[in-house]
């Protein structure tokens, strides 16, 4: 047998942690599209309903910290996130920041909720046109959430899909649509794509052409916020200079 010694290597990259739902298909796939090389990504999941409704996003509360526990020990994480975008605002980002730091530790930690208020307020948007996957009951404790940070959401539509594996099935094609409908005469700053498992960034880029207004999405502002928070110089600039390029599939303008 041969024993070599080795030289562990002294440049660390920024390292970024991220809690997925159990039911989410769309989060990691959309993040590796816009995560710089230099960061290093791990990601651990947490247990999700199968239907999404204020019990089932509540019941995740009790499963965060041994979902962050999953992230490599050892490891000092210079953020992580939690992708629920309506679990944050069922849950509270205060607990959800206190239940990850019991499983890892991270400078910072975020969600899609703080991280579309840092968005809105880099952007000076105050009302935004919401669209949602979800049933409005869900929607609306999301949307109240808002309010208390000084932002509106005059317009709201959504696909009142309450089965979490379908809304991942929703056609990038149906989400341009519905949003083009959404905002159509509505008096509004910016466009908010709901739902970490929505998906969005095919469409992004032809959105806001089309529109002429910022098009924001639960995975967009997530991973800027991350970035920022990790003072990666790729999150230091507007949320909407991340956008991915449109995707083959999005053929929609």
């Amino acid at each position: 047998m041969n024993v070599f010694s080795y030289e562990p290597d002294r440049d660390e990259p920024a390292t970024l942690g991220l809690i997925v739902l159990q039911s989410d298909e769309t989060l990691e796939t959309e993040f590796r599209q816009v995560m710089p090389l230099s960061v290093r990504l791990l990601v651990s999941r947490v247990p999700s309903g199968a239907e999404v409704s204020a019990e089932t996003l509540q019941a995740m509360e009790h499963h965060i910290a041994a979902a962050a526990g999953l992230l490599p020990r050892g490891r000092v994480f210079d953020a992580v996130g939690y992708g629920c975008t309506s679990g944050t605002a069922q849950i509270g980002p205060a607990k959800i920041a206190r239940m990850v730091s019991e499983g890892a530790v991270a400078t910072a930690v975020t969600e899609p909720v703080s991280a579309l208020i840092a968005a809105c307020g880099a952007l000076r948007v105050s009302r935004l046109a919401f669209l949602s996957p979800y049933v409005e009951s869900v929607s609306d404790h999301l949307r109240n959430v808002l309010v208390r940070a000084g932002i509106a959401s005059p317009v709201f539509g959504t696909f009142a899909e309450p089965q979490e594996a379908k809304v991942a099935r929703i056609s990038e094609r149906s989400v341009f649509d519905a949003a083009v409908q959404l905002v159509e005469g509505a008096e509004i700053d910016a466009l908010f794509l709901s739902c970490t498992n929505l998906r969005t960034f095919g469409i992004l880029h032809p959105l806001q052409q089309r529109l002429g207004i910022p098009v924001l999405s639960s995975n967009l502002v997530l991973a800027w916020h991350m970035l920022r928070l990790a003072g990666h110089g790729t999150g230091r600039g507007m949320p909407t200079a991340l956008m991915p390029a449109a995707q083959p599939e999005a053929a929609v303008v």
